[in-house]
C-alpha cells in the first residue's frame, strides 16, 4: 500500500439538505457557499520531465477527464495533449536525451499492470504487451546514446523483480539482474557502461548496485548492518561518482556524495529532517534538493562553480510533489529548473525557473473553480499528546466564520500508506466540507514518513495496535476544542486509513457519528494472502505472516469486531484494485448488512487502488461529502 501513490477520496454534493442543516446549528458568515463543482473543478498532475531541446516541459496531467501526456513550451502558452487515452492512464515518462523519443508506463482500468509505450511522432506504440506483467522505469532510463532502455519486472517470476535492458533499434533484451530478488534500476553512468540500481528489502532498507553492462556484474556498494536506506541520485558529468540520499547512522535522510574510485560517501548535507530528492544539471554546476521540515518543504540550489547557494526567487510555503514525492527536474542544457508546488490553498502548479536570469515562471493553472485563496482555509500545525507520551503532529483545519462559542462537527482524516507523510497541499475534498461547516483533522500517526526512521517503524507488524490509540487521542483532542461539537465527529481514510476507519468504527465505536472507507483492508490474514505477488515478501515485516501470523492477525482485523459498529459507513472500492481487492470490502459489507447496519458500498468497475478517470473521482468525492453532511450536519 505505500509503492506507488495514488490519491484516496472525495466528496458529493446535493447541497439543499445539507445548507438547510447546517444553517441550524453553525452560521457561517464567511465565506460565501461555493458550490461542489467548483471546489473540484481542479487540474491533477503526475510525473514531469523536460524534453531534449530545453525549450518545452512533458506532463501528465488529466485535462482531458484522463491522465495524457502533454507538451508544455517553457515560457507557458498553450499546452498540446499528445496522447488520447480513455481507457488506459499515463504514468511515468522518460525522454531521449539524443532527441525525438519519447516514453511512458500506462496501465488500464486501475489494474497496475503498467506496459510501456514508445512515442516518436503520431500514436504511441506499445513496446511492451503483457497484461499480467508490471513494468517499470526510472526517468532517466534511456542510455546516454538513446540506444538502449533499462527498466524492472516481474515478467520472468511473478513475486520477483528483475532488471533489464532492452536494445531499441534490434529490439533485443537483455537480463541483467534476475536471481530472486526485488531490484530497481536508477540511471546510466555519462560513459553509458554501469547502471545504478536498487536492491530493495523494505521501505527503509536498500542497498546500492553498481551493475557493469559488459559483464553483467553487480558491485554493491553500500554493504550495512541493520537497517539502512540508500537511494541513488545523480552522476557527476565525468563518472567519478553520484550523488545519493541515506539515513546510514542518523534517523533523518542526509545527503551525500559516493567517490566510486575512493569507494567512499561524503556527507553534503546533513539537515535535521529529511532530504528528499537531489537533482544535478547536466553539465554539472546547479546541485539542487528538497528538505521537508515537519512537513513544509525547502528549495535549495547551489552553484557548484562558484560553491554557493542562489539567491532563489520568493516562492510559497509549500510542497514540490505532484503525488510521486519531491520532484524536480533540470533542463538539458541546464538554464532551467521545473518543480510541482502547491499549499493548502493552491493546487499543484508547475513552475519553471530560469536559473541564468533568476526569473520564476509559473505555466500551469490547476485550479479552474474561481475561489478566491481568503475562502479556503490554511492548517494549522498542532501536536496532541498520545498514550505513550509521544507528541503526535497533525494538520487542524478550523471552517472560517465560526463566531465564538458556535460549535461544529469535525472529521478524523487518515492518510493511507501508512508509511507516508500528511502533507498540507490543497485538498478539495477538505476544502468543500470547511465550506459546508466541517472542521479536519489529519495526523501523522506512528509510522508516518518525515519524523525519523524510529518513528516510521513503530507501525512494522502493528497494524490496529499503537497508531489505533493514536487515533482515540486523536478524537480526545478534537473533543477539547471548543469549537468542535464532540457528538458529531466522523471518520474517513483510504487504503491504510481505509483499514484504520474500519478499526476505529469496529474497535472504538462509541466516538463516531459517520465514516468513510476508501479501499481499506477490513480482513488482515486475508489482505496478506491477496496482495500483489511481488509484494509478498515484504508482508511479514511489514503487517505478518497470514500463516504464522494468523491469530494476531485476527485479532487485529476490523472483520473480527464487526459487530459492534454502531455509526453509518459508506464503502468505496475498485473493483480492479490489485493492492486491497474488492473482496477485502465485500466481506465488511455483506457482514454489515447481515445484521442490518447502516452501510453504502461504491465499487468502480473500472477503478483500482484509488481514481484514474475524472467522472469516477466525482461520483466517489460526491457520494463522500453527501454521506458526511448528511450524518454530522443533519443532527
Amino acid at each position: 500500500m505505500v509503492l506507488p501513490r495514488t490519491s484516496a477520496i472525495g466528496g458529493y454534493s446535493d447541497l439543499s439538505m445539507a445548507t438547510a442543516y447546517s444553517s441550524r446549528r453553525v452560521r457561517l458568515r464567511c465565506p460565501p457557499r461555493y458550490a461542489f463543482e467548483q471546489f473540484f473543478a481542479v487540474r491533477r498532475y503526475g510525473d514531469m520531465t523536460f524534453a531534449h531541446d530545453s525549450r518545452s516541459v512533458l506532463y501528465v496531467a488529466n485535462t482531458s477527464g484522463q491522465f495524457n501526456l502533454w507538451r508544455q513550451s517553457v515560457r507557458g502558452g498553450w499546452p498540446y495533449q499528445l496522447t488520447a487515452f480513455e481507457e488506459e492512464t499515463v504514468r511515468s515518462i522518460g525522454c531521449s536525451p539524443t532527441g525525438g523519443e519519447i516514453l511512458f508506463m500506462a496501465d488500464r482500468h486501475g489494474t497496475e499492470f503498467h506496459q510501456i509505450y514508445r512515442m516518436r511522432t503520431g500514436w504511441p506504440q506499445p513496446l511492451t504487451d503483457n497484461p499480467k506483467v508490471q513494468y517499470y522505469f526510472h526517468q532517466d532510463c534511456f542510455s546516454p546514446d538513446g540506444a538502449k532502455i533499462a527498466y524492472w519486472c516481474n515478467e520472468r517470476v511473478p513475486t520477483d523483480m528483475d532488471l533489464w535492458v532492452l536494445d531499441l533499434k534490434r529490439g533485443e533484451k537483455r537480463l541483467l539482474l534476475g536471481d530472486g530478488k526485488y531490484y530497481a534500476v536508477s540511471n546510466w553512468s555519462p560513459d553509458g557502461q554501469k547502471l545504478l540500481a536498487l536492491n530493495v528489502k523494505s521501505n527503509t532498507d536498500q542497498d546500492i548496485l553498481l551493475v557493469d553492462l559488459a559483464s553483467g556484474a553487480a558491485q554493491n556498494l553500500t554493504p550495512h548492518e541493520g537497517q539502512v536506506v540508500y537511494s541513488p541520485g545523480p552522476w557527476l558529468p565525468d563518472g567519478s561518482g553520484f550523488y545519493l540520499l541515506t539515513d546510514e547512522g542518523r534517523e533523518f535522510k542526509g545527503l551525500a556524495f559516493y567517490d566510486l574510485q575512493k569507494g567512499q560517501r561524503r556527507w553534503v548535507e546533513t539537515p535535521d529532517w529529511d532530504v528528499e530528492t537531489v537533482e544535478l544539471s547536466r553539465e554539472g554546476r546547479y546541485l539542487a534538493w528538497v528538505v521537508n521540515e515537519d512537513g513544509v518543504h525547502k528549495l535549495y540550489v547551489r552553484d557548484l562553480r562558484r560553491q554557493q547557494l542562489l539567491p532563489l526567487p520568493e516562492l510559497p510555503q509549500g510542497i514540490f510533489s505532484a503525488g510521486l514525492g519531491a520532484q524536480l527536474r533540470f533542463s538539458p542544457n541546464g538554464r532551467f529548473l521545473a518543480f510541482w508546488l502547491n499549499t493548502s490553498r493552491r493546487p499543484q502548479d508547475l513552475y519553471v525557473l530560469d536559473l541564468e536570469r533568476g526569473r520564476l515562471r509559473q505555466i500551469t493553472f490547476a485550479m479552474l473553480g474561481n475561489i478566491p485563496e481568503k475562502d479556503l482555509v490554511e492548517p494549522e500545525l498542532v501536536h496532541y499528546e498520545t498514550w505513550d507520551g509521544r507528541k503526535i503532529p497533525a494538520w487542524l483545519y478550523k471552517p472560517l466564520g465560526l463566531k465564538s462559542g458556535e460549535r461544529c462537527p469535525a472529521v478524523l482524516a487518515i492518510h493511507g500508506g501508512p508509511e507516508v507523510q500528511e502533507l498540507p497541499n490543497f485538498k478539495s475534498f477538505y476544502q468543500y466540507l470547511l465550506n459546508r461547516g466541517i472542521g479536519v483533522l489529519s495526523p501523522n500517526y506512528r509510522g508516518s514518513t518525515g519524523y525519523g526512521k524510529s518513528y516510521q517503524k513503530l507501525i512494522r507488524r502493528d497494524w490496529g495496535g499503537g497508531e489505533l490509540k493514536d487515533f482515540e487521542h486523536a478524537v480526545k483532542f478534537l473533543h477539547r476544542l471548543d469549537w468542535v461539537d464532540p457528538e458529531r465527529i466522523g471518520v474517513v481514510g483510504g487504503s491504510f486509513g481505509g483499514f484504520a476507519t474500519l478499526s476505529c468504527v469496529t474497535r472504538l465505536p462509541q466516538y463516531w457519528a459517520a465514516a468513510v472507507d476508501v479501499v481499506g483492508p477490513s480482513n488482515l490474514v486475508t489482505f496478506a494472502k491477496s496482495v500483489p505477488p511481488h509484494w509478498r515478501r515484504f508482508m511479514k515485516e511489514w503487517v505478518g505472516d497470514p500463516d504464522e501470523d494468523r491469530e494476531f492477525l485476527r485479532e487485529r482485523s476490523p472483520i473480527t469486531y464487526v459487530d459492534d459498529v454502531r455509526c453509518p459507513l459508506l464503502v468505496i472500492q475498485g473493483a480492479n484494485d490489485p493492492r486491497v481487492v474488492k473482496a477485502e470490502s465485500d466481506q465488511m459489507v455483506e457482514r454489515l448488512r447481515a445484521r442490518g447496519g447502516t452501510v453504502e458500498y461504491l465499487v468502480f468497475e473500472d477503478e483500482g487502488h484509488g481514481f484514474t478517470q475524472r467522472h469516477n473521482e466525482l461520483k466517489a468525492y460526491r457520494a463522500a461529502a453527501e454521506f458526511l453532511e448528511r450524518y454530522l450536519l443533519a443532527r
